[in-house]
Formats: structure tokens, C-alpha cells, sequence
């Protein structure tokens, strides 16, 4: 529910009163090609920069495995005017049925050079076409391992894979625990660390000094456990937040930091823990998803007796999220939302009528605001599926099977836009021009 209007004067002055101050710091000083923050917008070399982003979270698996799909992947999206990508940095082995194998790490501390060498790759691939990158660093969920995992190596407790027991608010729950255990958390830093300071094998750059690099992300989607989060395990997760990335900073000066959160949805639907989690010094802006299938909000077999009210909720979300970053003087970019195909069929040749007219509402709130001088620092459409196709009649990943949008914990089609979905690529490349054009105002 939105914040009444003397409860965020309260919040605000209450933040300037802890020195919590916009981010402008993470101008100064900045090489040239980095993205910065002054005030509530995204700059680079002097002048506004806009996400128009897509998610793509397998990029540096195919810089390792498939070289030849991945630049004509880049191609397709630098065509529609995507200038961003959001990326995986590392995937854990785990015994879990529903993640991506190969796994970067085998166990704590043994990497797979190849899979590392992929993300030089991507990196080196993507500085030849003027786009940069979002890498996060960790994973909340189980399809590439990710916290649970960790505590799988560490507390020896079993990952538990929900797609299997059905119980996601026990598996949240659960994960969050990683926060506060020391090994997971000194070998996480040691994750950090070694892809802070690694130097890129194909043109040698350290990704540190590598503007191609716009954000280092804490993980994606990190939560302070299931809706019912104790306030100790709230502050638990603010001080991890904060923690975390101040160690980012400490290790590198120039790019941003951010968190990788879904929002309210992410957060217990509870605002205040929201926006502390994003009041931290060293986050540099906010990020949320928006996702009405998943939440509940929409049904895709009765789309027409569902979508007003699922519409309202969408727009709400965007909205009341922006206001947040407008009182914490902060950017903040939709990095996440979705929509199935029509029928909520998994089949490449089904529709996308519904998804299209879900992007087009989304993506008038997002870059409408962005045009008014709200802080929208721009958006991430999930998910790029390219020219992967779906090799099983269940529609479910198997090792060896292309990659695609859709992580192995969910059907392969459920959300992916495909490199044959030309009316959505077209309404993608509209509004990524419409945040472009600002760029030259």
C-alpha cells in the first residue's frame, strides 16, 4: 500500500537525519565509459544514460560453449536497441534436479576456467557493440544452486529443491540463513573477490577497469526469508545489504553497486524494509521486478476475467516503487517482468497477444515516467530466449539442451521472447528509442 504523504516526509527527513544521501558520490572520480550516478539518474561520460535492457542470464554459458550464437544473440538485441544485458556470474554444483549444469563451481573455491573464460567472452563481445552489463554475484533461487547451496557446503543441511517438495515458504525460510553463516559468507566474499579482480583472458582488461561492467549486483532476487520474516531476520538481511556492499566498494571504486531485489514482493510487502535495504551508502540505486502470473494476479486461462484487476495491481507496483526512489533521491530500474504466451502455452508458435499488450501497459508506466524526469533509470525485459528452442515435449531442461530465458526451475517457453516474436521485438525496440531520445535531449 502506498506510503501517506506525511508518513514519506517522515521517512525522508528521518533518512537525512541517518546521512543517508543520494548517490552522487559514485560520480566522482569515475573513467571515462563508466556508468555514474548524479541524483536520481544514470550518466555516462556527461551525458544520460538509459537502460533499455534485456535479461540474459546464460550469456557467459555461451561464451564458453557457443561462441557463434552468442554474437548473433548481441546482434538481434543491439538491433532492437537494447544497450544492457543482466547476466549470471556463477553457478553452484548442487544435487538439486531443477538447476543449470555445469556449474561454474564444483565446490568452494574450484572453478571451471571455461565457464569463467565465458563471461570474458561475453564481456569482450559486448564492448565491441557499445551495451554493458548487470552481473550478479549469488542467486536466492535453486536454478543455478545459489545460497542454498552454500549452506548444502557449509551447515550441511540438505538443498532442498521446491520445484521438488512443493514448499517454497520452508525453502525461503530456509535459504535465509545463509546471511548469517560465516563460512557461506566468507566464501561468497571469496566469489566476489575473484570475479572483482579477475582479468579478462580475451583483452586483457581487468574487469575492475572494464566500463563494459555497469553494476556488480549482490544476487538475484535475495530475500529476508518467506512472507512472514521476523524483524530480526529483517535486520539480518539490511545489514547484509549493507555489509556486502561496502565490501564491493572496498575492492572496486568505480562501478555501482546494486542489490538485485524484487521489491515489495521481495521485501514481505513491507515498504520500510524496502526501502532500508536500499538507503545504504554503497547501493547506488534501486531495482524491483514486477511479475502478476507468479504473484497471483492473473490468470492466463481467464485473461479477460483477470486482467483489470491484475492491471491495477501492475500499475500500482510500478508506480508506488518509483516513489520510493524519489524519496531516497536514487535511480531505479524495472530489471525483471513478464508475461507467458497466450493460453499459457510453452509452444513457440502460440501467440503473444497478451504478453504484448502486458509489455505495451508496463513500458508506458516505466518510460512515461522516465520522460516526466521521474528517477527511472530504465528497464530489463525477462527474459531474451533468442534462438533457443525447447527440445522436450514436457517443455522441461535437460543438460545439453539449448539454454534459454527460462532457467531449468521452470518450463522452457514460460516466459523466453524468441527471435521469431517480431511484435514484441518491435514494441521492444519502440520503447527503447523513446528512452534513447532522451539520452539527446
Amino acid at each position: 500500500m502506498m506510503m501517506g504523504t506525511k508518513r514519506m516526509i517522515a521517512l525522508a527527513a528521518s533518512l537525512l537525519m541517518m546521512g543517508v544521501v543520494p548517490a552522487d558520490a559514485a560520480t566522482a572520480g569515475k573513467p571515462a565509459g563508466f556508468v555514474a550516478v548524479q541524483k536520481t539518474h544514470f550518466t555516462r561520460d556527461g551525458k544520460a544514460y538509459y537502460i533499455a535492457g534485456a535479461n540474459f542470464w546464460y550469456g557467459a554459458y555461451l561464451g564458453a560453449n557457443d561462441k557463434a550464437r552468442l554474437v548473433k544473440e548481441l546482434d538481434t538485441l543491439k538491433s532492437m536497441g537494447i544497450n544492457n544485458v543482466r547476466v549470471l556470474a556463477v553457478s553452484e554444483k548442487t544435487d538439486m534436479p531443477s538447476a543449470v549444469r555445469p556449474a561454474t563451481t564444483s565446490a568452494p573455491g574450484k572453478y571451471d576456467e571455461r565457464l569463467l573464460a565465458g563471461m570474458d567472452v561475453l564481456l569482450a563481445e559486448l564492448a565491441k557493440r557499445d551495451m554493458t552489463a548487470v552481473i550478479y554475484l549469488n542467486n536466492f533461487w535453486q536454478w543455478s544452486g545459489g545460497m542454498t547451496q552454500y549452506l548444502n557446503w557449509f551447515a550441511g543441511t540438505p538443498a532442498l529443491d521446491p520445484n521438488v517438495t512443493k514448499d517454497y515458504d520452508t525453502y525461503m525460510r530456509e535459504t535465509a540463513k545463509f546471511y548469517r553463516n560465516d563460512k557461506a559468507q566468507a566464501e561468497y566474499r571469496n566469489v566476489i573477490r575473484t570475479f572483482v579482480q579477475r582479468k579478462n583472458t580475451v583483452n586483457g582488461r581487468a574487469y575492475a577497469s572494464d566500463p563494459v561492467i555497469m553494476s556488480w549486483q549482490l544476487a538475484n532476487e535475495p530475500r529476508p526469508g518467506n512472507g512472514n520474516a521476523t524483524a530480526d531476520e529483517k535486520a539480518v538481511y539490511v545489514k547484509w545489504i549493507a555489509d556486502t556492499a561496502g565490501y564491493i566498494r572496498s575492492l572496486d571504486k568505480h562501478h555501482l553497486v546494486s542489490t538485485g531485489s524484487e521489491g515489495l514482493a521481495g521485501s514481505a510487502q513491507d515498504a520500510d524494509l524496502f526501502v532500508k535495504a536500499h538507503q545504504a551508502r554503497d547501493v547506488d540505486y534501486l531495482t524491483y521486478h514486477l511479475w502478476p502470473k507468479n504473484w497471483g494476479w492473473i490468470d492466463s486461462k481467464r485473461v479477460d476475467a483477470t486482467w483489470n484487476d491484475a492491471l491495477a495491481k501492475s500499475s500500482h507496483y510500478l508506480n508506488v516503487h518509483i516513489d520510493y526512489a524519489k524519496q531516497l533521491g536514487k535511480p531505479i530500474v524495472l530489471e525483471e517482468f513478464g508475461m507467458d504466451r497466450d493460453g499459457a502455452s510453452f509452444d513457440i508458435k502460440a501467440p503473444t497477444t497478451v504478453r504484448d499488450r502486458f509489455y505495451k501497459e508496463v513500458l508506458d508506466v516505466v518510460v512515461g515516467r522516465a520522460e516526466k524526469g521521474d528517477p527511472v533509470a530504465g528497464f530489463n525485459f525477462w527474459a531474451w530466449g533468442g534462438a533457443g528452442r525447447a527440445a522436450n515435449p514436457d517443455y522441461w531442461w535437460k543438460e545439453g539442451n539449448d539454454l534459454m530465458g527460462d532457467p531449468p526451475q521452470e518450463e522452457q517457453g514460460l516466459y523466453s521472447v524468441f527471435d521469431t516474436d517480431k511484435s514484441t521485438m518491435a514494441l521492444i525496440r519502440q520503447y527503447a528509442d523513446r528512452l534513447h531520445a532522451l539520452e539527446r535531449k
